[in-house]
């Protein structure tokens, strides 16, 4: 299926839309306590599990649009309702926690692989926005699986080490900071390596 264009703007607001709307969520509820079905639950996993339908229901609505969802998107999702969900079923925040962790370490483990083969996997999922010559998706590719492999490390070490709020903060805005600067550090090596436009 061909993907249709809409409003980046309106893109823009159903991916990061779900992600803002956890951070307020917890924010609000964080310090309370609630009772369902004699289980005790913090804010944090009350939080977490209205995250998962407001994430489930962005993806459907980008790919409505769309008509198009990239790999990223689908096992983002899938991981969500897999890691929300343990974390809901065990009562336990940490398996929620380690959900960026294993997302980032599926990639760079993907485009490692890639790699080794003498292959850019990343040039398959952006070659439409990006087209590059060879040795700039090869030098790219090589950048990126070290930034997801830096990622994956980096998030351990926040749930493991600071609390709560600390990690929520990364993932709402360290984490996008992170991937928006490694992208604007790019530019050289995108400029560098651009293929002509056919007129």
């Amino acid at each position: 299926m061909t993907e249709k264009k809409i409003n980046p703007m309106l893109k823009l607001a159903l991916e990061i839309g779900p992600v803002v709307l956890f951070f307020i969520t917890y924010t609000k509820i964080k310090d309370r306590e609630y009772q369902l079905l004699g289980e005790t639950y913090e804010g944090f996993i009350i939080a977490t599990a209205a995250f998962i339908p407001i994430l489930l229901i962005a993806t459907g609505l980008v790919w409505f649009l769309t008509g198009k969802l990239s790999r990223m998107q689908v096992m983002t999702a899938v991981l969500v309702v897999v890691f929300g969900g343990m974390s809901i079923w065990f009562n336990d925040d940490r398996f929620f926690k380690m959900k960026p962790t294993i997302i980032y370490l599926l990639f760079g483990g993907i485009l490692g692989f890639g790699l080794m083969r003498g292959k850019s996997y990343l040039r398959a999922v952006m070659e439409e926005m990006m087209p590059l010559q060879d040795a700039g998706w090869m030098i790219l590719t090589k950048r990126m699986t070290a930034f997801f492999l830096a990622l994956a490390v980096t998030n351990e070490a926040v749930w493991r080490l600071m609390s709560t709020d600390a990690w929520v903060n990364f993932k709402t805005f360290g984490l996008t900071a992170a991937v928006f600067v490694f992208f604007i550090v790019q530019g050289p090596l995108f400029a560098k390596y651009a293929l002509e436009k056919k007129g």
